[in-house]
């Protein structure tokens, strides 16, 4: 049991690696190649390192939908550029798992058995946050902790939703059924929403904020295509057009997901703007 100072409430015996549980997370990695592979210790780094990134991004979307609904602009800004240099790091720790050759992975991708990326709760729920929702992948987790986790993201509102709610209660003209809608980023833009949506553009001066976090909800969507297409092209660097671990359709999977669309309603309002 740790003791408390009398000072400031702090734990007398509390260091470094304690408070970082860093026992238990420096000894989360357990290779199985037999004989022992130098690379597969990278391999679990690398996904665990994105595993932690990911709880990260869900932890900083709660605050942002948190901060919309007490109509926090300024708040919501700030978390939503943290998210960003997230997104950065995701995006930039490809290039480390891009030095796996596929001769050296092909050499312990055995030992993976049916694991894959596939299976990332985290991940898929990252997807459904943001709109790129899919209730028929809810049944692959079925043996997931973590499937209550996407159940959550599957069935509450999107940060694009909440981004609506928000606009409809500072007046302006949305549609009523979007109090209800659940929005999907694959389905066709809502002209009555696209107008809406329209209306900020062309009055950027008098709606600066909301302005604003449309187009950080824009470069929201740029961040997360980039990761999904480096996602693909390092994927394809180490296996080629070969199908993924665990069966899945590795390259071909991972490039359909690049030509998913995010928030498409604010892109098109943006497509008609005049200088």
């Amino acid at each position: 049991m740790l003791k408390r100072s009398r000072a400031g409430g702090q734990s007398d015996d509390l260091t470094y690696e304690s408070y970082l549980g860093l026992d238990r997370l420096l000894t989360a990695q357990h290779p199985l190649a037999d004989p022992p592979h130098p690379d597969e210790l990278l391999f679990i780094v690398q996904h665990q390192t994105a595993e932690l990134w990911a709880k990260l991004m869900l932890h900083e979307f709660s605050r942002v939908v948190r901060l919309l609904r007490e109509d926090d602009l300024p708040g919501t800004f700030r978390v939503l550029d943290r998210i960003f240099c997230v997104q950065a790091q995701m995006i930039s720790q490809w290039t480390v798992i891009g030095t796996l050759t596929p001769d050296a992975f092909t050499e312990f991708r055995p030992v993976l058995g049916g694991a894959s990326g596939f299976q990332s709760a985290q991940l898929r729920a990252l997807e459904f946050r943001l709109g790129n929702k899919h209730p028929e992948y809810l049944a692959e987790y079925d043996w997931s902790a973590q499937r209550e986790l996407l159940e959550c993201a599957l069935n509450e509102p999107t940060l694009y939703d909440e981004f609506l709610l928000f606009l409809a209660r500072q007046g302006h003209p949305l549609p009523d059924h979007c109090s209800d809608r659940r929005y999907c980023g694959g389905q066709e833009p809502d002209e009555a929403v696209v107008a809406a949506l329209r209306r900020i553009y062309e009055n950027r001066a008098r709606y600066m904020a909301e302005y604003e976090m449309a187009e950080r909800l824009v470069e929201l969507e740029e961040r997360h295509q980039l990761w999904r297409f480096r996602h693909m092209r390092t994927v394809r660097r180490i296996i080629g057009d070969r199908p993924g671990t665990g069966g899945t359709r590795g390259v071909r999977y991972l490039a359909e997901m690049v030509n998913d669309p995010l928030f498409t309603e604010i892109f098109a309002a943006r497509d008609v703007i005049d200088p």
